[in-house]
């Protein structure tokens, strides 16, 4: 295919896999307040994974891709998938949906910073600032100093860097695995974490603290209604095609081309704030979220020039 067709295909992918994350967002929201958060995980993760065996594996010629030299790193991988999301859906139990994706979306300023420490990368002065404005954004959503300080927000800013481990450590394997076996590891860690989870604490002893971010977590497991089991099976469709759509945009484009298009899930986690559950940011919210959003956005487009540059650098081998 050529660039052009390369780069519209990217795109699509890119758009696809942010409605599909961002419908699994609203859908484990949607659920927090009548299921344990690692039932509604270990329900996604098997549907997920019986689709990823039967439709994505066989897309990319069976089952003899998914042999790989590097074991350790995939379930490195799947264990930061694992806390990222686990940490972000127990932050979205307590948060409006908007600001805790705002929160999130700091992870483009971290895995700046975990460039530098892990990987020997060079950073400029301008991406530097745009990390510590990003942070600024954060604390202004934290609100310290006042009687509403939200400390519940460090729970999507660790979702954040643990999604960075996870780009950190995708850099390390490259583009020797394929995108079905890369979801196919991180499906059968989400099973075996959360269906241990559910056996440590599934029978509810440790439920009733009031706060909803821990109900969620220590919540008994319940048979659920036929509704909430189809929705809890549709997510397991949507994440592991989510997954894969943009492991593809990755693969098909380049990184800076695609990045920009993740962040169609800020303005989608406020519409569905608003029109589901009513939660219109207020004024430090939104001078947070547009920090963070702003800065974000930059760092993306930076790194691209950035790299561009450095490619034009470099010498033909």
């Amino acid at each position: 295919m050529s660039k052009s067709t390369n780069l519209q295909l990217g795109v699509f992918c890119a758009i696809g896999a942010s409605l599909c994350f961002s419908l699994n967002d609203v859908v484990i929201k949607f659920l927090s307040g009548d299921y344990a958060l690692h039932q509604v995980v270990l329900t996604r993760s098997i549907i997920g994974l019986v689709f990823t065996l039967a439709i994505l594996i066989p897309l990319e010629g069976g089952v003899k891709n998914l042999k790989t030299k590097r074991p350790l790193l995939h379930i490195l991988r799947g264990l930061c998938v694992v806390m990222a999301n686990m940490l972000f859906f127990l932050g979205l139990a307590s948060m409006p949906i908007a600001e805790a994706t705002a929160i999130f979306f700091i992870a483009p300023l971290a895995i700046t910073a975990f460039a530098v420490f892990f990987l020997g990368e060079k950073v400029g002065i301008r991406r530097w600032v745009a990390v510590l404005l990003g942070l600024v954004g954060v604390l202004i959503m934290l609100r310290p100093g006042s009687e509403s300080l939200k400390l519940i927000a460090l729970l999507p800013a660790g979702a954040a860097i643990f999604y960075a481990l996870l780009h950190t450590l995708t850099r390390k394997i490259g583009l020797s695995e394929t995108a079905s076996t890369m979801s196919l590891y991180i499906q059968l860690t989400f099973v075996f974490v959360s269906a241990s989870i559910g056996l440590a604490v599934g029978d509810g002893r440790y439920y009733g603290t009031g706060n909803p971010s821990l109900d969620f977590i220590f919540r008994q497991w319940i048979f659920p209604n036929t509704f909430d089991l189809t929705i809890m099976c549709t997510i397991g469709i949507t994440s592991s095609l989510g997954g894969y759509l943009i492991s593809q945009a990755y693969r098909v484009a380049e990184a800076n081309k695609i990045a920009p298009f993740e962040y169609i899930n800020m303005p989608l986690a406020v519409v569905w704030g608003v029109l589901i559950w009513g939660h219109w940011p207020d004024t430090p919210a939104w001078v947070g979220i547009l920090l963070i959003f702003g800065t974000g956005l930059y760092v993306v487009f930076r790194e691209g020039k950035v790299g561009k540059q450095a490619n034009k650098q470099r010498p033909i081998q």
